[in-house]
């Protein structure tokens, strides 16, 4: 019996085998995602190093320092040599223990520019050493045992050290010894 259906005009056989989809798809079809793959890191990278990383040190006043001929940066020969002052035996009361509990630091201060740094140091000892003992004597007990309280004290003393030194010369604070009592 012979096929009663008709077919619509103009349609053979030919043009209904490529109306069915293609199987496979072989490169074309990831080739969209090879180049995403490869090209979004790319992009990242350039992104992160040329736009944001700039505007970043822009808005926090952060200035590079100049490329030398080797390729480094260059360093003066202040800026290179770190010098350390200790300050020993910091004695001072917890703030809000009524003077029955104390505070015994040690701590050493390290900042650029060698022989200098330390005779400024020296010269402000008694200012630095007060601006020390009042920053300590103002935590209290729960100050003191919080998570991360040691280094909210080095940031607090590199900033009270900077202002009373003048610039930004105190690069890090050590607490060599720290006990409460």
């Amino acid at each position: 019996m012979a096929d009663d259906r008709k077919k619509p005009e103009g349609e053979t056989a030919e043009a209904a085998a490529e109306a069915k989809p293609k199987a496979g798809g072989g490169l074309a079809a990831w080739l969209p995602l090879i180049i995403a793959v490869v090209l979004m890191p790319l992009l990242a990278f350039g992104m992160t190093k040329f736009v944001i990383v700039p505007q970043l040190q822009k808005s926090l006043g952060i200035k590079e320092a100049p490329e030398s001929a080797a390729g480094g940066k260059a360093k003066t020969a202040a800026e290179g040599k770190k010098t350390s002052v200790p300050f020993n035996k910091l004695l001072c009361n917890v703030a809000g223990t009524m003077g029955s509990r104390y505070l015994l630091v040690s701590i050493t201060v390290v900042g650029t520019g060698g022989e200098e740094f330390k005779k400024k140091m020296e010269e402000d000892d008694a200012q630095l050493r007060d601006m020390c003992m009042g920053t300590l004597g103002s935590k209290t007990l729960a100050d003191l045992e919080k998570p991360g309280a040691r280094n909210l004290i080095r940031t607090e003393l590199i900033n009270g050290f900077n202002n009373i030194l003048g610039g930004d010369i105190v690069k890090e604070i050590y607490l060599t010894e720290f006990g409460i009592q």
